[in-house]
């Protein structure tokens, strides 16, 4: 975790104090199905929840201390609150191994996290649908392999961008369900020395489903599965990301980030305007990617487990939910006050001499009776003196000049099939496509 790419709600999820909080609730609850079962001593969870409400401060140097001495993480926790407790503290864990607490607690940060990044991805949809509707109309050139296509509009590339993200939600939604599981079925996942309806309790106080078989840990492709996806919605930031920093090349200039008033872009050139925080968000989304392929090595586990996936996952699971939440609330500030210049764009548009055009002419040939070869022909041979002259000649006046061209398409005719609305007739379509 990197504080300059962190932000406080996400990261409060990942402190020593919230896991071992997460682990006391874990063990109290299940101490609380136990007594009801009459494993344990009322009094026993009696006694935890009592020390809980006084709010105790976690001692974070204490546990590290007695884990120094055990090499166990939650025996260090658990002898820190008997010595808090005192001896009622000793009904604890009862036929639990670390794995119930650990898994279950990563669980219920993953989850936590997923409802940060869920809050995120709504924030980012609401601006796009904004910017969106904004510049429905607004014509600029599309691009295919970097070179001019056919005109669209600026407003149908942010539509885009919002389908994907809005299907980056429906991913996370069904990813968040898929990892918010519990297991405290002891070890080797048998229920041999607890019973599940314990397992049942603490799923349902914790707001979890039941793991349907563990066998020591719950199985890591559900981790696989949770970790592909915030990797998806990566690859979906880095994409609009790149877009915006193509726009804002000098050569194009359609759109740019946001300049402050007393930014600098560059130390040596004071005139320089850098598209900084999408390059940034590009660095980001190949972090985010890159913790990817560690969850999906996790899956195979040694028999029914090892800890090899352990010390991965207290790298990536902190990792890359912040830096995801981090650049999702980057990208919707970009996207927000994004710089659009649709005068720049219409230029653009019309740079070509209107070679943007050229497949209604292609097509208007082939239904006149001219064979598509022949089509082809005539509209590229007029298309590369267009190209060669770098836009200063006409496509329709060389069109037009053409007596093959016209033998079969008036100038009338020719000049319908240059008309910049004919391609957004369906921008309403899509737009209905995509908002509702």
């Amino acid at each position: 975790m990197v504080p300059r790419y962190s932000r406080p709600e996400m990261t409060a999820i990942w402190t020593p104090e919230a896991r071992f909080r997460i682990w006391f609730e874990i063990e109290a609850h299940a101490t609380d199905a136990l007594a009801d079962l009459g494993v344990v001593p009322k009094e026993a969870a009696e006694a935890l929840w009592a020390w809980w409400r006084t709010d105790p401060a976690i001692d974070v140097p204490a546990i590290d201390a007695i884990e120094a001495v055990t090499k166990h993480d939650v025996i260090a926790f658990l002898t820190w609150v008997a010595d808090n407790v005192g001896d009622q503290a000793r009904f604890m864990h009862q036929g639990m191994t670390s794995s119930d607490v650990l898994d279950t607690c990563l669980a219920v940060q993953l989850a936590r996290a997923a409802d940060i990044l869920l809050a995120d991805l709504d924030a980012l949809l609401a601006v796009l649908k904004r910017r969106a509707v904004e510049h429905k109309m607004t014509p600029t050139i599309g691009r295919s392999h970097g070179i001019h296509a056919e005109p669209v509009t600026f407003g149908l590339k942010l539509a885009q961008a919002y389908a994907e993200f809005d299907r980056c939600k429906t991913r996370l939604i069904a990813a968040r369900a898929d990892i918010a599981t519990c297991a405290i079925s002891g070890a080797v996942g048998t229920f041999a020395n607890i019973d599940p309806s314990v397992e049942e309790h603490v799923a349902a106080k914790l707001g979890l489903s039941v793991e349907p078989v563990s066998t020591q840990v719950i199985p890591r492709d559900r981790h696989a599965m949770f970790f592909a996806t915030l990797g998806v919605i990566a690859s979906s930031i880095e994409r609009l990301a790149t877009e915006v920093r193509h726009l804002q090349r000098t050569e194009v200039l359609e759109a740019e980030e946001y300049f402050s008033p007393g930014q600098k872009g560059s130390s040596a050139m004071p005139h320089k305007r850098n598209p900084v925080l999408t390059e940034n968000l590009t660095g980001l989304a190949r972090m985010v990617r890159g913790y990817v392929t560690p969850a999906l090595e996790n899956v195979a586990l040694w028999h029914e487990r090892d800890i090899s996936h352990s010390s991965v996952e207290r790298y990536i699971g902190p990792d890359a939910t912040i830096t995801l939440d981090f650049a999702l609330a980057r990208l919707t500030g970009v996207i927000d006050k994004l710089l659009v210049y649709p005068e720049r764009m219409d230029k653009n548009l019309n740079k070509m001499g209107g070679l943007v055009h050229s497949q209604r002419v292609l097509l208007a040939l082939t239904q006149a009776g001219v064979s598509r070869e022949d089509s082809y022909r005539l509209v590229q041979r007029n298309a590369m003196k267009v190209w060669e002259s770098d836009g200063r000649l006409s496509l329709l006046e060389l069109l037009k000049a053409d007596p093959e061209v016209t033998a079969t398409l008036s100038p009338a005719q020719l000049e319908e099939k240059f008309d910049l609305g004919y391609h957004l007739k369906h921008v309403d379509t899509i737009f209905a496509r995509v908002f509702g």
